[in-house]
Order: C-alpha cells, then structure tokens, then sequence
C-alpha cells in the first residue's frame, strides 16, 4: 500500500471557503485503478493558520503514480490554482509506503 498526503496551512477566515471547496469538489478518484480510499483531515491550529491534511491510500506506489498522469488527476485539480489566497505558501506533498497494517 501507498498512502499519498498533502498538507495546506489554512488562513483562519478561509476555513469555512477552504472545506467546502474540498467537501464539494469532485476527486475524480471513483473507479480509478488502485485507490482505496480519501480522507480529508483538520489538524491543529496555530495563530496564523489552520493545518488541514488530504490524506489518499492506494494499493501501491505504481497506482498512485499512474493516477498523477491520468486525465482523471488533472480533471481532479484542475481549478487548484484558483484556491491558492485559502492557505499559506504551496501544499506539503508527503508519499508513505505502508510497512505494517493492523486491522481489527
């Protein structure tokens, strides 16, 4: 597994703009070969902003990379730019592969 992570720094009075951009965007990630699934998380704040996580796992790292040249990614984020005065400076990208899953 792959679990592929961007970090934003929200500004505060962007908070509300910020989820709802994310909340009803279409990901385009449904039917996509190998992903299994997204979050989207809120995390701490500090004084000048926000951090918010969207966090997606895959079944590999080679799925996730053939996604990111797919017309479905750039379908996905092609109004990103647009959205860039909700946060401080560019998103985090971080890329794990996943060495222990623990299951109930």
């Amino acid at each position: 597994m792959f679990i592929a992570m961007n970090r934003f720094k929200v500004l505060p009075d962007a908070i509300a703009a910020f989820e709802q951009v994310w909340i009803g965007r279409d990901s385009h990630l449904a039917g996509v070969p190998g992903f299994v699934e997204f979050h989207l998380a809120r995390g701490p704040e500090r004084d000048d902003h926000v951090l918010y996580a969207s966090h997606t796992i895959w079944r590999s790292r080679a799925d996730f990379e053939a996604w990111t040249n797919s017309e479905a990614f750039r379908a996905a984020h092609r109004n990103a730019g647009q959205n860039r005065p909700l946060y401080l400076g560019h998103p985090e990208f971080e890329g794990f592969e996943v060495l222990q899953t623990i299951t109930p």
